[in-house]
């Protein structure tokens, strides 16, 4: 599964809220799709390394959510 937790992390580490990345262009859509963990494309993954100056891990990240035996 992937997790979106890391971009939030990292814009309140920026101190950059939600309203200034709609400011910068990020479409208000995909951020609240993003919000309900819905996929998103990697030019969105793109978009927002450029936006907050990060590296793609620090958007999102892989949890295994299988069970192991």
């Amino acid at each position: 599964m992937i997790s979106y937790q890391p971009l939030f992390q990292t814009m309140k580490q920026k101190n950059i809220t939600s309203y200034a990345l709609f400011q910068r262009g990020f479409a208000k859509a995909t951020y609240y799709s993003i919000q309900k963990g819905n996929s998103i494309s990697t030019n969105t993954v793109n978009q927002l390394c450029k936006l907050l100056n990060c590296s793609v891990s620090e958007i999102m990240e892989y949890i295994d959510t299988e069970k192991k035996e």
